[in-house]
């Protein structure tokens, strides 16, 4: 018998350690070459691990959750014959649904068994993964209600329970003393980190305006109803953006990121729009390049491809960085004003408010016009509240006259 080490990979970037997310094996459980056994994660990079032989895991490095060093030992794995000294699994950085094959130097192994048929993956998240695993439910056997047939926990839930009707409602109140400690790891620890970085270092100005939609919502109107078949919807998101990049033009300022520990601001030519997106594993901030570079069509086109990549977990490590400015917006549920938190290390977050009809004093009398509220921060050692309400006006006047989006300085 003996006796292989898996070493945590070399995940790039100069970090030092990774963070365990998800485990697909416990210790006594056999597992053979090319299994995935375990998931990483580096800032909101994801790798999966496999295992380069056939053997029996006798020993894991931690818990989920755990942070482990770069080369430290993460698995041993027992093995019928003598596979000589352990190697790290050298592997690059990738989206979690990209499975990448390992790279290590040894012996094959002796006699191994017949590798079985590779099988899609089910689409879930690890902690979705850890809950089917821990009630012994076969994610393949699950039909997934998620965006792009993601499998989520409610989904294994009912699995469990087919046909169970709902509990009977008793009448009277009961007190509730249970507790639950949940540990913040994975992507929900990175964005805790991020946003206590965010508010620690960048002192915040939030100015909010009101803006007249009702023209821009006629415009959205009549431009769905005439879009080509392979145009996506519109909605306002793609008119802010262009509407960002003619106000940047202008305040250069707002479009750049500041080292504060060297004293230096970074301004950008390139704007590079981060979206905040809302997806089931958290928060993440997918980044149209380019924006300066592209049309309404094209920006809402490219819009949708990132959500939907960030939303699956099919989202590169590229498509999630690079940002020079971010929008925020939670849609039909963006309520009336909202304090957004810049994207550390830049200098302004634009966050959208939903759209109401209200009524408007004319000038003669109240109409009823579509209004929607911008909420806006601002790094005001950066950005002075002058020049932050300067380039807000400038969006409203851009977004109450649509016609002077399309129009080229």
């Amino acid at each position: 018998m003996g006796e292989f080490i898996i070493k945590m990979p070399d995940v790039g970037e100069g970090v030092a350690e990774a963070e365990i997310v998800e485990w697909h094996v416990k210790t006594g459980d056999p597992v053979r070459e090319d299994m995935v056994i375990a998931a990483v994660m580096t800032d909101k990079a994801t790798v999966e691990i496999p295992s380069p032989v056939h053997g029996i895991v006798i020993w894991l490095a931690g818990e989920v959750g755990d942070r482990i060093a770069v080369k430290a030992p993460l698995v041993r794995i027992e093995t019928a014959g003598d596979v000589g000294e352990a190697q790290p699994i050298g592997i690059s950085q990738t989206p979690i649904a990209e499975t990448p094959r390992a790279e290590i130097a040894r012996p094959a192994p002796a006699a191994p068994a017949p590798a079985a048929a590779p099988a899609e993956k089910p689409l879930a998240a690890p902690s979705v993964r850890l809950f089917a695993r821990e009630s012994g439910v076969d994610l393949r056997q699950v039909q997934g209600s998620g965006p792009a047939g993601r499998i989520l926990r409610e989904d294994i839930e009912q699995f469990l329970t087919p046909g169970t009707a709902p509990a009977a409602v008793k009448n009277g109140f009961a007190k509730k003393t249970a507790t639950e400690e949940i540990k913040l790891t994975g992507l929900r620890r990175r964005i805790a980190e991020k946003m206590v970085l965010s508010a620690s270092r960048i002192p915040h100005i939030t100015y909010v305006e009101e803006v007249d939609m009702s023209a821009l919502e006629e415009l959205r109107t009549t431009m769905n109803g005439d879009r080509k078949p392979d145009h996506p919807k519109l909605t306002v998101l793609p008119f802010l953006m262009r509407a960002l990049v003619k106000a940047i033009s202008e305040q250069p300022d707002v479009n750049a990121t500041f080292d504060d520990d060297a004293g230096i601001i970074t301004r950008y030519g390139a704007v590079h729009i981060g979206i905040a997106t809302q997806t089931p594993a958290g928060l993440t901030v997918p980044v149209v390049r380019h924006a300066e570079a592209r049309g309404i069509w094209d920006c809402a086109t490219e819009m949708n491809r990132l959500a939907e990549a960030a939303r699956s977990g099919t989202a590169t490590r590229d498509e999630l960085s690079g940002s020079t400015i971010t929008i925020s917006s939670l849609g039909a549920l963006g309520g009336i004003v909202s304090t957004p938190i810049i994207n550390h290390p830049e200098v302004a977050i634009v966050g959208v408010n939903k759209i109401a009809t209200r009524p408007v004093w004319d000038g003669t009398q109240f109409v009823p016009r579509k209004m929607m509220n911008l909420s806006s921060s601002f790094d005001h050692r950066i950005i002075d509240g002058w020049d932050a309400a300067n380039f807000v006006q400038r969006i409203r006047a851009l977004l109450e006259t649509p016609a002077l989006i399309f129009i080229e300085s």
